[in-house]
């Protein structure tokens, strides 16, 4: 096996994409030769800075799309399809987080709601649309019959593997994309398509970072290597995933976390 990573004729879609962990995903699959197509929600801004940064933007797309409708996954894959002419990797990214603690008492159903369904019914709804896809269409070209089919990422969180107290919801949503990935790794297996998790701890973004400031002895006190981790470190496991050298894992949940689950 080659030790370089090249994506080369494959096409990527990343829901959630104009930044943070998403952002630095679709920086880094454009760089190792993937073209990509991303969503963004409101951010049209960002999200063509995103594409100017890229090696070729013109291999790059991105599309307006609220990961909390059930119908953003299929968009965003015809997207992909209608640009690049197939799919290889789906990558479901995005999600809300809320900055203040909420406790049980103050955690409405409209809240509950509406983390649902942007954290788990979002990476349900690309992950349905993905295979789909997948299912229907060749192998990438060049590849040979062992070759995955596809392969689906979806982005946990710590919190889905131990909780997260004051933030229920959030950890709740992100232990049903852990459960999503450990049904489904299974179950497409035989269809050729590789189905995997990445769950990171802290991380520095703009979402994170008002729960820096406002509880820092809480977050970094529980983390053994003493610093959040940066969204490029998220994105290379997410890579790994979608190379040659993850063609054995399916169903799999890699912590990305400084240690935190451990301590």
């Amino acid at each position: 096996m080659s030790l370089e990573i090249t994506l080369e004729g494959q096409v990527a879609a990343v829901s959630g994409g104009s930044r943070g962990i998403g952002a630095a995903t679709v920086k880094l699959l454009a760089q190792a030769g993937a073209r990509v197509a991303f969503s963004y929600q409101r951010r049209r801004d960002a999200a063509e800075a995103l594409i100017a940064a890229c090696p070729d933007p013109s291999r790059v797309a991105a599309i307006a799309a609220d990961a909390r409708r059930p119908e953003a996954g299929e968009a965003l894959v015809r997207h992909a399809v209608e640009r690049f002419g197939r799919l290889d990797i789906a990558v479901a990214n995005a999600g809300i987080w809320n900055a203040g603690d909420l406790p049980l008492a103050e955690l409405t159903p409209a809240a509950w709601e509406e983390t649902i369904a942007c954290n788990l019914t979002g990476a349900y709804s690309l992950a349905r649309a993905a295979a789909a896809q997948m299912q229907r269409q060749p192998r990438p070209p060049g590849a040979d019959a062992q070759a995955p089919r596809g392969r689906i990422v979806a982005v946990s969180s710590t919190a889905g593997q131990r909780g997260e107290a004051w933030h229920a919801h959030y950890g709740a949503a992100k232990a049903g994309v852990i459960g999503l990935v450990r049904g489904l790794g299974p179950e497409l297996a035989r269809e050729g398509i590789l189905v995997n998790s990445v769950a990171p701890g802290w991380v520095e973004s703009d979402m994170s970072r008002p729960a820096f400031a406002a509880h820092p002895e809480r977050v970094f006190g529980a983390i053994p290597l003493g610093r959040a981790g940066t969204p490029e470190e998220i994105a290379g496991c997410i890579l790994f995933l979608c190379t040659p050298w993850a063609n054995f894992m399916t169903g799999s949940v890699m912590s990305v976390n400084g240690g935190a689950v451990l301590a």
